[in-house]
């Protein structure tokens, strides 16, 4: 069940909501952890010993964070969060690199000359195991640090991983973060209604701009990459930039909504990315939750950029291999990791001040760094890639026999033209500007329901993609 569905916003919301806010204070918890349980059971409805996989998850880490607060001697501390942290990355290196590494170290036997070769497991990915093992283990490392102390309840637990608003996709929410709300939070009309409205944003962002930049990507697709034109194939990558965008900045809207209807507060997760002059500042600005993850859990602990030039390369290195491979077990997602390390690096080494002195070449660098950065991160394919950046840049060896449509960019552009338009408008957040500056007036009540009922039309007539993030 996702949040842009039919099912979830006529039935299983106003039926939850409804039960949630008749309970009394002290069992509301509870309440959002059925509810968050009975939403994860739908998702994995397929495959039910996902739901004993995802209990066990919340049973373990309650018990290893019980374990680390109560451990005196700092070795025994230590010990049970490497046990705690081990727990939680098995399960997601079984489920979700198992089928890699085997399909790999076959690939090798094969090159050698070796008939052996291993069984290849490759599962469907339980729903939102790298979202919600990252928020265990950053549970444990923040009591283990004493930075948090260990949550005594199991329910308020189990309701912190499995809140069902960034149970699937994220935002990554810190224990820390939403502590005092978890024992006590406020709840009031004016935060439905907020809430209510920041929903509706991030259902229009997804539905409507979304969904449709989407279809022009996927019309690349269909045509086969080696007979589009160049003009096409960057008209494709950029409505693909501007779908991820609005897919993954919807869904953490829709989630932060969902969150202030129920009295939290959860992080902001983009901050007008497309605007930024530099790789580093973008990823200061995209996806910020997993940004500050890796950043506090692994970057830091690393040693940061506190050992030098040469350790804080090699520390960076390991951040961006480990958020190429969280993303997904193909190469693809490692050329795209390794990508970022190097323009990120190189910046560092004094691009950034050029940059940031002259923001016209900022914004160039930037258009162009995005886009080639997408089709790393978009096609999985390596001879599909390759294919891709032979139209990208009609420079590139030409494969033989490869021939496209001329007209097609034009075709294309008249159908797609004024979602790309849209897209790009308001990638440049003025429109959110503009909102906030009129979000209590009459007028924005009329846009704000103009955009729901088109929301709604045109998900009862199909149009409602899954996000893409739900992949990762």
């Amino acid at each position: 069940m996702v949040f842009s569905s039919l099912e979830f916003i006529f039935q299983f919301l106003p039926i939850f909501l409804l039960i949630y806010f008749l309970c009394p204070a002290r069992y509301k918890n509870f309440c959002l952890f059925a509810g968050s349980m009975l939403f994860y059971l739908y998702g994995v409805w397929d495959t039910p010993l996902y739901l004993a996989l995802f209990g066990a998850s919340m049973a373990v880490n309650y018990f290893f964070g019980c374990r680390i607060a109560r451990s005196r001697a700092r070795f025994r501390r230590r010990k049970r969060l490497f046990w705690g942290v081990a727990y939680n990355l098995f399960w997601l290196l079984l489920f979700k690199y198992t089928g890699f590494f085997t399909e790999n170290i076959n690939g090798i036997l094969r090159l050698m000359g070796l008939s052996l070769e291993l069984p290849v497991f490759a599962p469907v990915l339980p729903v939102g195991i790298s979202f919600y093992t990252f928020q265990a283990i950053s549970y444990l490392a923040d009591v283990y640090r004493k930075t948090a102390e260990y949550e005594p309840s199991f329910v308020n637990f189990a309701m912190y991983i499995s809140m069902f608003p960034q149970l699937i996709a994220g935002p990554i929410v810190t224990y820390s973060s939403i502590k005092k709300e978890i024992s006590r939070r406020s709840h009031s009309m004016r935060a439905v209604e907020e809430g209510l409205k920041t929903f509706t944003i991030g259902l229009g962002l997804k539905v409507l701009l979304a969904n449709r930049l989407g279809g022009l990507w996927n019309e690349a697709g269909t045509v086969g990459y080696e007979s589009i034109s160049t003009p096409f194939a960057w008209l494709a990558i950029t409505a693909f930039s501007l779908q991820i965008y609005f897919d993954f900045y919807g869904y953490s809207l829709m989630a932060k909504g969902l969150g202030r209807i129920m009295g939290f507060t959860i992080p902001e997760n983009f901050h007008d990315p497309y605007l930024s002059l530099s790789m580093t500042e973008f990823w200061r600005r995209w996806h910020m939750t997993l940004g500050s993850w890796f950043r506090d859990y692994v970057y830091i602990p690393l040693g940061g950029s506190r050992k030098g030039k040469l350790m804080t390369f090699r520390n960076m290195l390991a951040v961006w291999a480990l958020t190429g491979f969280w993303h997904g077990a193909s190469w693809n997602f490692i050329l795209w990791g390794l990508l970022m390390f190097a323009l990120i690096s190189v910046e560092k080494l004094g691009l950034i001040r050029i940059l940031e002195r002259v923001p016209a070449l900022g914004h160039l660098y930037m258009a162009f760094a995005i886009s080639v950065s997408w089709v790393l991160f978009a096609v999985t394919d390596l001879s599909q890639m390759a294919v891709y950046f032979t139209r990208l840049f009609p420079f590139l060896p030409q494969s033989e026999g490869m021939a496209y449509f001329a007209g097609d960019y034009l075709k294309y552009g008249r159908l797609y033209g004024l979602s790309l338009a849209a897209g790009l408008v308001f990638a440049t957040g003025l429109p959110m500007k503009l909102y906030r500056r009129f979000k209590n007036s009459p007028a924005a009540a009329v846009v704000l329901l103009a955009v729901f009922w088109g929301c709604v039309y045109c998900m009862k007539m199909g149009m409602d993609d899954p996000f893409l993030y739900f992949r990762f």
